[in-house]
C-alpha cells in the first residue's frame, strides 16, 4: 500500500511538471484564498469617480453607461465589480473647484441625486448604506453597499447647514479640500508653510463629528492634517492617498501624520494613482503644481478656462507608470509605521487617466490582496485591509456622533462670526 501511494504521488508530481496547466500555481492558490475571504468580508473601496465620469461624458444620464453591460470607456461596470469582489463602494460626489458658491452646492446635490438614481436603477446590484451595519446587511443580501463621499469643502459653501443636509442625504464623508484652498482650510501644495484650519474650519470638523460624517484628509495640506487630527473626536480617514515616504507627493501622508493617525484610530486607504504610487511621482508633482499655478495666474479672470487647460496638461503629461507591486510597497510601509489596523483601499477608479500595471480596473482588487498574502500577510490581515478596518472606523464614528448629539445641539456658527 505504501509503495502504491509513493507511485501515485510520483505520477501526479510528474504530471504537474509535464502538464503545468493541470497544476494550481501559488498565484492561483492565493487568488482562491482571496476570493474565499471576500465572500466573508466586503471589500470596501474608499473612492470611485463613476458619478463624475457620467456627468462629464453623458451629462448625468446613467442610461448611457448601463453598468449591467461592459463599459470599455470606464473602469467600472457590474461584471468587473463582481469579479473584483467589491462589497462596498464610496461613490465620490465630486464637483470641480471651478464651481464655487451656490453653484458648487447645486452641482454636489446633482451628484448625490445621481448616486440615488443608480441605486434605484439597479436595486439588485446596489443598496444605499450610511452605517457599518447597513453595509454588512447589504453585503449579506448580495448587493454592493453604496456610500457617498464629498470631495472638497467647496461643496458646502462655508455653510454648516448645508453640511448637515448633505449628511441627511446620506453623504458619509467629506474631503476638507480638493486641489484648492477653501476659505477655512488649506489644500496640498508644494508650499510647506500652510495655514491649516481656521476657527471656522475647526467648527466644520466638530460638526462633521456630530453629524457622523467622516473627516477625509486626502488633498489637504500637512498643516490641515495636523489640525484636523487635533480637533476631531472621531477617527479620520484618507480616502485615496498613499505613503509620502515611498512617493514624496504632497497628496500622500507623511510618517509623522501616519503616527498621529494611529493614535486617532483612523486609516489611510491606499490609492492606485500612478503619480501618488511610483517614487518618480514626486518630480511629476512639482511640474504639475508649477503648471497649475502658471495657468491659473494667466487666466485669473476665467477659472473654468484655467481648469480645462490644467486638465489638458495632465492628459498630455500623465506622469510615471506604476505597478501593483509598488502599491503593495505603500501598504508595507504603512503597516510598519501604523500597523495593520489603519490601512484600507481607495483606488480612485474613473478618476485618473492612468492606472498601475495589474490594477487596470475594478476587477483587479484580488490580485493586490493575493500579492499581500504572498508577502506574508495573514488572511486576517487581508480581511482588515479589504473591509474590516473601514467598518470599524464607521462604527466608531457613529458612536461619537450619538454621544455628541446627546451633548449639544447643532452649531449655528458662521464663517463671518468665527473668522
Amino acid at each position: 500500500m505504501m509503495l502504491r501511494r509513493v507511485v501515485v504521488a510520483t505520477a501526479l508530481s510528474c504530471a504537474a511538471f509535464l502538464f503545468p496547466w493541470h497544476a494550481e500555481t501559488a498565484e492561483d492558490a492565493a487568488l482562491s484564498r482571496v476570493r474565499a475571504l471576500l465572500r466573508r468580508v466586503p471589500l470596501i473601496d474608499g473612492h470611485n469617480d463613476y458619478p463624475w465620469a457620467v456627468r462629464e461624458k453623458a451629462k448625468g444620464d446613467i442610461f448611457k453607461f448601463e453598468l449591467t453591460k461592459p463599459q470599455p470607456e470606464l473602469d467600472t461596470d457590474f461584471a468587473r465589480l463582481r469579479a473584483g469582489g467589491v462589497g462596498g463602494q464610496f461613490w465620490s460626489v465630486y464637483v470641480p473647484t471651478s464651481l464655487a458658491g451656490p453653484e458648487a452646492v447645486r452641482g454636489t446635490l446633482e451628484s448625490v441625486d445621481l448616486v440615488h438614481r443608480m441605486a434605484e436603477r439597479w436595486p439588485e446590484q446596489l443598496e444605499l448604506a450610511t452605517t457599518a451595519s447597513g453595509v454588512e446587511a447589504a453585503f449579506r443580501r448580495g448587493r454592493i453597499a453604496s456610500l457617498m463621499g464629498m470631495e472638497g469643502g467647496h461643496s458646502i459653501n462655508s455653510s454648516l447647514g448645508a453640511l448637515r443636509m448633505f449628511a441627511a442625504l446620506g453623504v458619509r464623508y467629506m474631503t476638507l479640500t480638493h486641489s484648492d484652498d477653501v476659505p477655512w482650510a488649506s489644500a496640498a501644495t508644494l508650499d510647506p508653510v500652510r495655514v491649516g484650519l481656521t476657527r471656522f474650519g475647526e467648527e466644520v470638523v466638530r460638526e462633521m463629528n456630530r453629524a457622523g460624517m467622516l473627516v477625509d484628509l486626502s488633498h489637504v495640506s500637512v498643516a490641515t492634517m495636523h489640525d484636523a487630527l487635533r480637533v476631531s473626536s472621531a477617527p479620520v480617514i484618507f480616502s485615496h492617498s498613499s505613503a509620502r515616504a515611498v512617493c514624496d507627493n504632497p497628496r500622500n501622508v507623511p510618517d509623522d501624520v501616519v503616527r498621529e493617525l494611529k493614535q486617532n484610530g483612523g486609516m489611510v486607504m491606499v490609492t492606485f494613482v500612478p503619480s501618488f504610487v511610483a517614487p518618480e511621482g514626486a518630480g511629476h508633482a512639482q511640474k504639475a503644481f508649477a503648471e497649475r499655478k502658471r495657468l491659473r495666474d494667466l487666466h485669473a479672470d476665467d477659472p473654468k478656462a484655467a481648469a480645462k487647460l490644467i486638465d489638458d496638461w495632465f492628459n498630455a503629461n500623465p506622469g510615471p507608470k506604476a505597478t501593483l507591486g509598488q502599491v503593495a510597497d505603500h501598504v508595507d510601509h504603512l503597516r510598519r509605521v501604523a500597523g495593520i489596523d489603519h490601512i484600507g483601499i481607495g483606488g480612485d477608479f474613473d478618476g485618473t487617466s492612468a492606472l498601475p500595471a495589474g490594477l487596470e480596473d475594478v476587477s483587479k482588487y484580488p490580485a493586490l490582496l493575493a500579492e499581500l498574502l504572498g508577502r506574508g500577510y495573514s488572511e486576517e490581515d487581508v480581511e482588515k485591509i479589504a473591509g474590516r478596518n473601514i467598518l470599524r472606523v464607521l462604527a466608531q464614528s457613529e458612536k461619537v456622533a450619538k454621544r455628541l448629539q446627546a451633548e449639544r445641539p447643532p452649531s449655528v456658527a458662521t464663517i463671518e462670526s468665527l473668522d
